[in-house]
């Protein structure tokens, strides 16, 4: 066979259209005629009624017609000794089940199968022709794939009515990355950046960073849906399942990275409110401590009787006090609260975190990603 063109490969269809001529050649006794010294060299003919041919199907063909633009492309040779050939345009579209868990770091193996419908291998057999059997055409592009070799062999098939011969050509096709980084990688990489701009803008610019993250959030879920239109429900996930999942997954933590910092801004200036308190305390105590010192002035029974009977006023004053006393008590430092104690606030700590944990752990999933799926993908090819 000579392999004219391949129009398309429909992953979602898990189809694949093909253009060939197609070739057999077989010996029949009953049509050996006299070739007056070699002046005939063969008979032509076009219409295959008119002689035996085999009762070849195309095994996983969907859909298949001749082409008969401006006369039928079909012809049929008989030499002298009996052997005819058969040659025949046939446009084909055939069954590839695919395999898209590499997807689209895959290659996928469509076959085109030939086998007899009625007679048995006790009457028919189909052997491939010695050299080069199948033929592709040198200029041969598809938009997506690139097909990088072909095998031929056989495929012999047993059931309750006997064993057929089958011949098929396996077509190895490798996708080709360069469009897929285009459309989906770097878009999806340049959204999962966008979404950490809400890290280094205010804490109180709310409507900005409210918007920011949904915005990236409903364009990563629309790009993903596009992704998985165009691609059959499968019940396994795909490595480009894997990337989507991950950057939507980044672009969600982003917007609830800012609902925790919301509420670390509320937190401070709840304790804002309670720095003030403590100052106030300690303003109270200094004004305690200065009055104690007055009567002491004054004599020791005196300062003695005074808070219990005269003031009782003074025992709410200690109170305050041994509250203020207990928050102050100090607290053990390391080199992560020293460099987190340059940022006032606990939210500007959580913004300074994510800036540098998001990125990290980022580049860590790329590393992992792509040394994961690119070595299984040389791992198939060998």
């Amino acid at each position: 066979m000579f392999l004219r063109s391949i129009s398309k490969i429909d992953d979602v269809r898990m189809e694949y259209s093909v253009q060939l001529t197609f070739r057999e050649q077989w010996t029949d006794e009953r049509l050996k005629f006299n070739n007056f010294g070699g002046k005939i060299k063969y008979l032509t003919l076009t219409d295959a009624a008119r002689v035996w041919m085999p009762d070849l199907f195309f095994a996983n063909e969907k859909e298949g017609h001749f082409h008969n633009i401006i006369m039928p492309n079909v012809y049929i040779r008989i030499h002298p000794d009996g052997s005819v050939l058969y040659s025949i345009r046939i446009s084909l579209t055939l069954a590839c089940p695919m395999n898209l868990k590499l997807y689209p770091l895959d290659r996928q193996i469509c076959s085109l199968r030939m086998a007899s419908y009625g007679w048995t291998t006790d009457d028919l057999e189909f052997v491939w022709k010695d050299g080069d059997p199948v033929q592709v055409v040198k200029n041969l592009h598809l938009p997506r794939f690139t097909l990088e070799k072909f095998l031929t062999d056989s495929c012999n098939s047993k059931t309750n009515t006997g064993e057929y011969s089958c011949l098929k050509v396996d077509l190895l096709f490798k996708r080709e990355f360069s469009y897929y980084l285009i459309q989906i990688y770097i878009p999806c990489c340049m959204l999962v950046i966008v979404s950490w701009v809400s890290f280094w803008l205010d804490q109180n610019a709310i409507p900005a960073r409210v918007s920011l993250g949904v915005t990236t959030l409903l364009t990563m879920a629309t790009q993903t849906s596009g992704i998985n239109a165009s691609l059959p429900p499968v019940s396994y996930t795909k490595a480009i399942d894997v990337w989507t999942g991950v950057c939507l997954t980044f672009v969600f933590g982003a917007l609830l990275e800012f609902a925790l910092v919301n509420y670390a801004s509320r937190s401070d200036m709840h304790r804002e409110n309670m720095k003030k308190q403590r100052r106030q305390c300690e303003l109270e105590h200094a004004a305690s401590l200065e009055a104690a010192a007055d009567l002491l002035e004054d004599g020791a029974t005196t300062f003695a009787m005074k808070p219990l009977v005269r003031h009782p006023g003074d025992a709410l004053t200690l109170e305050k006090v041994r509250q203020c006393e207990i928050h102050m008590q100090p607290k053990r430092d390391n080199c992560c609260r020293t460099w987190l104690s340059k940022f006032p606030t606990r939210s500007k700590r959580i913004d300074v975190i994510s800036r540098i944990t998001f990125p990290l752990v980022f580049a860590l999933f790329n590393l992992v990603y792509w040394s994961t799926y690119l070595f299984r993908e040389e791992a198939e090819e060998n």
